[in-house]
């Protein structure tokens, strides 16, 4: 069990790494405006939600980072080290999903997916799929060569 969370965390931390690389890639596009990470840690931090705070971006990139290397953490365990790349796929989904329309708009930070701009809901539709994807993938080689040194 332990081994499955921890393939699963560093999974995770992997998968962000590759998710966050599309989200950057939507914002030099023109798409996305702020990151969503910046602007819910802004929101959560003291002071007016939508006005910029000092350290924001590293507290953003360091919360991006602990939320997916705990829901890659989760996965490794639900799965046992076995999950499949649709499972991961529908897994990643799953989470963009239940952020973006679920406690996401409740922080007030941005608006539920489907009023969103259409931009930012393509770019982090397409990084939670790149997300579920590495993190199968590494979950399932973390896990192969686990079993081949024991």
């Amino acid at each position: 069990m332990l081994r499955h969370l921890v393939n699963g965390a560093v999974g995770g931390a992997l998968a962000t790494a590759a998710m966050s690389t599309v989200m950057v890639a939507g914002q030099r596009a023109g798409l996305m405006g702020d990151q969503p990470p910046k602007r819910i840690v802004r929101a959560i931090l003291p002071g007016h939600p939508r006005k910029p705070k000092p350290g924001e971006g590293v507290l953003a990139t360091v919360a991006h980072f602990a939320f997916g290397i705990g829901s890659g953490a989760l996965f490794g365990a639900l799965t046992r080290g076995r999950g499949r790349v649709p499972l991961g796929v529908l897994y990643g989904l799953a989470i963009w999903y239940a952020s973006y329309a679920g406690w996401v708009p409740k922080l007030t930070t941005l608006p539920p997916a489907h009023r969103d701009r259409p931009g930012r809901q393509a770019v982090m539709a397409a990084g939670h799929v790149v997300y579920g994807l590495a993190l199968a993938n590494a979950v399932n080689r973390l896990d192969h060569r686990a079993t081949e040194t024991t």
